[in-house]
Parts: structure tokens; sequence; C-alpha cells
């Protein structure tokens, strides 16, 4: 029995992974120190929001965030536990209606972050998880949010982001 699969590959869904992870990547390790660390301010994590318009971009975001953080201090555990928060903050943006709602989803996943900073740097857990969750709800919500009202609001750029069309 053949198995079919729901989507085709494209250049342009290609295209847009490789470009999505290189944008994160590099956004994160421009500023390495405020991207890394007990105080997070990941300006890169306002990209997420590309996930409430369209699905397709998560593959590109999951990429740019193993790279970012194959480049942590906290080595391999940040590829993977980090991660796993950030692809956890991807299915919860990709199954909201409400762009608000979006925006908290990588203030509740990336707190956990605080528990490998706990395990990794023995910084004090619930100081970790509330400065992680701080610096995600600063920048996806407080910069994202507007931001990504003001784009939505455009139809045609919206079309023109859009991968699955």
């Amino acid at each position: 029995m053949k198995v079919e699969s729901k989507r085709k590959i494209t250049t342009k869904m290609v295209a847009y992974t490789a470009i999505v992870a290189a944008v994160y990547a590099v956004t994160t390790l421009a500023i390495a120190p405020l991207s890394f660390g007990a105080i997070q301010l990941r300006f890169s994590e306002v990209l997420v929001l590309l996930a409430f318009l369209d699905a397709g971009f998560a593959p590109g975001l999951i990429l740019g965030c193993v790279i970012a953080n194959a480049f942590s201090p906290m080595g391999m555990v940040d590829v993977v536990f980090g991660t796993a928060c950030t692809t956890a903050a991807l299915i919860g943006i990709t199954k909201s209606k409400n762009l608000f709602v979006a925006t908290l989803w990588p203030t509740i996943c990336n707190a956990f972050i605080g528990v490998e900073l706990y395990l990794v740097l023995d910084l004090p857990l619930l100081f970790s998880m509330a400065t992680v969750a701080l610096g995600e709800f600063a920048v996806v919500t407080c910069i994202g949010y507007p931001l990504f009202k003001k784009i939505i609001s455009h139809e045609k750029l919206v079309e023109q982001l859009k991968i699955n069309v």
C-alpha cells in the first residue's frame, strides 16, 4: 500500500526554508551575548510568527534554531532541548486562530529553557524560567504582535509570503 504525501515539496518551499533558517541563525548569532543565557532577548524569535501565516515556515525556523543553538554555550543540550521548546511553540502557533494567542506560545514553551539553564549552568530555576519567558514575551508579543498585525492587514503581502499556495 502506497502512502501519498499531502504536500509536494517545491523549489519555493526549499528556498523559503533555507532563507528563513539562515535569517534566524544569523540574527541569533549576530547578537549572541543576548541570545543565550539567563536573560535572553533573541530578536530572531519574532520570525516564529511567520508560522502563524503559513505552517510551511516551521521547518526553516526549526532548522535555524538548530544552527543557532549549535553555537550555544550549552552545546548539544541546547540543540536538542532548546530546539524542542521552539518546536513546541511552533506547533502551538500553527494551531492558533488568534495572533495574540499565537504570540504567547513562545513565552510558555521557551520558559522551560530555564530548566536547561538550571541543569547545565546551575542558574536559579525559577529566575531562569521567568527571565527567558520575559525575554520571549518582550520580543514575540510586544514587538512581534504589532509588527505582524500590520503585516496581516496587507492581504497582498500575506499572499506573497504564503508557501503553500
